[in-house]
């Protein structure tokens, strides 16, 4: 006797890039997906604005329509997928979703990260599931691995390389020489940068993933305000070639850390080794290395943006949810423990790092001596230092390591070289990250 196959209504919300990406996934893969889950996922809506610009995919037009709400409404619609974007249309979408205990699959992180304590806690209290894992690293499966993989892991540090156009920018910068404008300007001819760039090249789009990624590896609320954010705009090609002769590379980096005294989580260009894993990551590419206190490190990595990356980890949820369904269940464990869990945040401050400085000091006796003085006087030791043989003015550039220091009193001391009489620009600095 034959078995009938349960069929998961979903509905689509948002018929971009992904969301096209995810309707060919759906048409190349449901009976995939339905041998390995046992239940079959049936597009019943697409909604979007615009209903005639052609995605490259083919599909029933009766499956299209302007009316987001009505198929967040529609009883055939089983789990909704949203890939609107942005906090506006798409918050009210997700939360009536979630209000009627509908699954929702998002790849929206800047929705999350500003808003994901609310959502997810609505989402426990309605039993419906709330799946993100497309937010982050595009088809990394980075989500998974913190909530299910990794789960017997005490969570010592997350480091991320979490945006391509940034890592795309300065890949071009370190093997071509390139300065920073001319780099975005390749970036964007070819696709792997907006016109307006802003939210990659300022460090914000990582730092949406970072904080989705230290509230999972957390088990809190990590607020994007709590966050320091740098981004890639004032890397001269300078640090990026000084940088290579001293082992290392410079990457935009996301770095959340479990200190003695709480999270720390914060967004920066950051000296890498060249030898390390990450160091190795180049391109549009990804990567995520997780340390944890059982496993010691693992790495994530590949695409992390895209149609096609990013849809599949749409439709990973999707899959997940589906199954869960054919099952009888509606929720996921809960993102956050019950009762709304807080840990201390650490500031900037309090953070302790290895610095990479490049003076411009006048060529004098004593000079050397003088800014090693101030450094010291802020219990900052220099680790390496080198001076290079090229003027300007009557300066040189001069490069220096130091040893592990406080951030409050290295940004102290900086500004006290910078008001000596024999430097001639301000001080360039950079942190390094040994992974150690």
């Amino acid at each position: 006797m034959e078995t009938t196959m349960n069929e998961i209504g979903i509905g689509l919300l948002g018929f971009g890039t992904v969301g096209a990406g995810v309707v060919e996934g759906l048409q190349r893969h449901a009976d995939l997906i339905a041998a390995r889950v046992g239940a079959r996922p049936v597009l019943r809506w697409i909604a979007d604005l615009d209903l005639e610009r052609d995605r490259g995919v083919a599909v029933d037009r009766a499956l299209l329509t302007r009316d987001a709400k009505a198929v967040v409404e529609d009883p055939a619609v089983d789990v909704v997928i949203e890939l609107i974007g942005g906090v506006g249309i798409a918050r009210e979408l997700v939360t009536r979703a979630l209000e009627l205990g509908k699954p929702v699959v998002t790849a929206n992180k800047k929705l999350l990260a500003e808003h994901g304590e609310s959502l997810f806690g609505l989402a426990a209290a309605r039993g419906a599931a709330l799946a993100f894992e497309a937010s982050v690293a595009g088809g990394i499966p980075i989500i998974k691995a913190l909530r299910e993989g990794l789960v017997a892991n005490h969570i010592d540090a997350v480091y991320g390389i979490l945006n391509g156009t940034c890592n795309y920018i300065l890949t071009r910068m370190e093997r071509e020489g390139l300065a920073f404008d001319a780099a975005l300007k390749a970036a964007q001819s070819e696709g792997y940068a907006e016109a307006e760039p802003s939210l990659d090249i300022d460090g914000y789009d990582t730092a949406h993933k970072a904080a989705l990624l230290a509230t999972l590896a957390y088990g809190c609320s990590v607020p994007m305000q709590a966050l320091h954010v740098e981004g890639i705009r004032g890397i001269a090609t300078d640090e990026i070639r000084y940088a290579a002769e001293l082992g290392y590379r410079v990457k935009l980096l996301a770095i959340i850390k479990h200190e003695a005294s709480g999270i720390s989580a914060r967004v920066h260009p950051t000296l890498v080794p060249a030898r390390h894993m990450l160091g190795s990551v180049d391109g549009v590419y990804n990567a995520v290395l997780v340390r944890g206190d059982i496993v010691g490190d693992t790495l994530y990595y590949g695409r992390g943006a895209g149609r096609l990356p990013t849809a599949s980890a749409v439709l990973a949820d999707v899959a997940d949810i589906a199954s869960r369904l054919a099952r009888g269940e509606k929720t996921t464990p809960p993102v956050l423990p019950p009762g709304g869990a807080r840990a201390r945040l650490v500031e900037l401050a309090e953070v302790r790092a290895r610095y990479y400085l490049r003076l411009s000091l006048l060529d004098r006796p004593g000079v050397l001596a003088r800014v090693a003085a101030i450094l010291g006087a802020n219990g900052i030791s220099i680790a390496s230092m080198i001076q290079k043989e090229q003027r300007q003015g009557g300066h040189v550039p001069v490069i220096a390591l130091t040893h592990d220091a406080e951030e409050r009193s290295f940004r102290a001391a900086l500004a006290e070289i910078d008001t000596l009489d024999v430097v001639g620009a301000p001080t360039v600095a950079l942190r390094i990250e040994d992974f150690a």
